[in-house]
């Protein structure tokens, strides 16, 4: 039977193939938002009827009835006559950031391009140049597209490898004999994307273990089995090594392959001043050749002299240095928020009702939670002042009703502003002072030159009604490069108003990434990690923020909304006073 994530991906590729074929972009939208509405609902869709795939969010009755000819004979007829029309080298192409769809088309039909690498090729003859809207700069816009594809090819969103990896973990932990089991590798360390996935675990024996992994239902090939090290392929192409070491080796294995390699070699080149030798296989006395036993990390970095390092800051950033000064920060749990700034609902293109979205965030245990619906400059959101204050009204009948809850959550009225290509934002100052956050964030003319794109930040930065900068770089991963700015300026500017920035949660977008947290947090900016929620399931993705922010060496401090309340809305009117 299909899966939500299948339906959701035909659901996706049709609203595709509509932006190629310049279809209705209203149209487009719809499948767009029903696919995300498919690939979030908490019911098996392929067990649904007619009315119950109607009752989900944005799913009317021509979806409905695509959704449910695809389950009956596993094709649909209108995605087949797009698909005729439109060569699946094109909709390969869409796939390269800076590259919409009507552009692939035009290269297509113009030069007969139908592949990345066949692009790649006609960039390198110049024939792009002859084309109206094709010019040196696009060729190297497009190289550095074809360059972000390539490198995000292979890799696995964080969210995707996450939820693998745990599976694995979990299935592995209740073999007889494995004493521990858990992942390790770049996702242990919570960076955005995985490659192959390393699970570890601690046996006597490997056997059974061994036995176990290469039986689990997601195998879709063994590449090869040993005494120590077996690896698998899962049906959609993700290799999980598996390696089983001897309980007493399991703090200095779970250390090596955690890594960073760069991370790695520092503790290393410890080990050897102190006549130690440190490998996968255990911790050495150098010259006797004698195991130390290591049960834990904190044993192996103990007899470093260090005190245990968390994964998401071993990257030889400088943490090594901090913790032999005892100064390594306490990083954000995500456990140290108390409420979401940025979250959406079907008001404008999100999924689920208000209602839904709030009650949802309660079950969640926030102190305090913001609605920011978009505001009109999005004009395909319908926005307009009336609607927002209807929803205003509808927000303080349900904050009032929390209220009278010993210790309810309380409710946020915000909005996420569009900065324009000048750093204007929608609506005048005097109807933005009414709300309680205002998020603004760039949506478009993401090729700005450098100083253009600065100065709109910092036009934005300066509006005392902006409270904070969401997805500042708006990169979306293997799918848009970051936008180019003077982030030192921007940062300097956030930290002299009072602005925050946003580490936005959603997985492909992890938004600032760490590398720019790291220098913001050294301009003494503030932040808020958000989910940018468009569904109730997409409140969730607060971990993966939680995780960058971790790797941005963010503490509880630095979050604004880790708050108590009362002090955040200090730090709101403070911006305009």
């Amino acid at each position: 039977m299909a899966s939500n994530e299948e339906v959701a991906a035909l659901l996706q590729e049709y609203a595709d193939l509509l932006s190629i074929t310049g279809g209705d972009a209203f149209k487009a939208r719809a499948y767009e938002r029903a696919a995300r509405a498919v690939g979030g609902h908490s019911a098996d869709v392929s067990g649904l009827d007619a009315k119950a795939l109607k009752a989900i969010p944005g799913v009317g009755a021509s979806i409905a009835g695509k959704i449910g000819e695809y389950l009956r004979t596993g094709r649909v007829a209108a995605v087949d006559e797009a698909r005729e029309r439109i060569p699946a080298g094109v909709r390969e192409l869409t796939a390269i950031p800076a590259l919409g769809p009507k552009r692939a088309l035009v290269l297509y039909e113009e030069l007969g391009v139908s592949s990345v690498d066949e692009l790649a090729a006609a960039i390198g003859e110049h024939r792009l140049r002859g084309l109206k809207g094709f010019g040196p700069k696009s060729e190297e816009k497009l190289l550095h597209g074809i360059d972000l594809l390539r490198a995000a090819t292979g890799r696995i969103p964080v969210d995707t490898a996450l939820a693998l990896a745990e599976d694995v973990v979990a299935r592995l932990a209740e073999v007889p004999g494995c004493e521990r089991c858990t992942y390790a590798g770049s996702l242990r360390r919570r960076r955005g994307t995985a490659g192959d996935l390393d699970v570890l675990a601690a046996a006597a024996d490997s056997g059974p273990l061994t036995a176990a992994f290469t039986g689990l239902p997601v195998v879709g090939e063994v590449i090869g089995t040993g005494g120590t090290k077996t690896s698998i392929r899962t049906a959609d192409g993700v290799q999980v090594d598996l390696r089983v070491v001897p309980p007493d080796a399991w703090g200095a294995a779970l250390q090596y392959f955690t890594g960073s390699k760069e991370h790695n070699i520092r503790l290393r080149e410890i080990a050897v001043r102190k006549k130690l030798k440190l490998s996968e296989y255990g911790l050495f006395h150098a010259r006797s050749g004698r195991r130390i036993r290591v049960a834990t990390e904190e044993d192996v970095y103990a007899r470093l002299g260090l005190p245990w390092i968390p994964p998401p800051l071993r990257e030889d950033r400088g943490e090594i240095e901090a913790a032999a000064r005892g100064e390594l920060p306490e990083p954000l749990a995500e456990s140290d928020l108390r409420g979401d700034l940025h979250t959406h609902t079907d008001l404008t293109d999100g999924i689920d009702s208000l209602e839904a979205m709030v009650d949802a965030a309660r079950r969640r245990g926030y102190s305090y939670y913001a609605i920011t619906d978009h505001a009109p400059e999005l004009r395909m959101q319908r926005m307009t002042k009336e609607r927002m204050l209807a929803q205003r009204e509808r927000v303080a009948e349900l904050d009032a009703r929390s209220r009278r809850r010993s210790g309810g959550l309380r409710l946020l009225h915000g909005t996420e502003l569009n900065i324009a290509p000048d750093g204007s934002v929608d609506w005048p100052g005097e109807f933005l002072e009414t709300f309680d956050v205002c998020v603004a964030s760039v949506h478009s003319h993401f090729t700005q030159p450098r100083d253009e794109m600065t100065r709109r930040f910092l036009a934005a930065v300066e509006n005392p009604h902006v409270h904070v900068i969401g997805h500042p770089t708006t990169r979306k991963a293997g799918r848009r490069p970051a936008v180019d700015a003077d982030w030192d300026e921007i940062f300097a500017a956030c930290a002299r108003t009072g602005t925050a920035l946003e580490v936005n949660a959603h997985p492909n977008r992890l938004d600032l990434p760490d590398e720019l947290i790291l220098r913001a947090r050294g301009h003494g900016v503030k932040f808020a990690v958000d989910s940018d929620a468009h569904s109730v399931p997409d409140l969730a993705n607060m971990r993966y923020g939680a995780g960058i922010a971790q790797r941005g060496w963010l503490t509880a401090e630095d979050v604004v909304n880790t708050w108590p309340l009362a002090r955040l809305r200090s730090f709101l009117r403070a911006k305009a006073a």
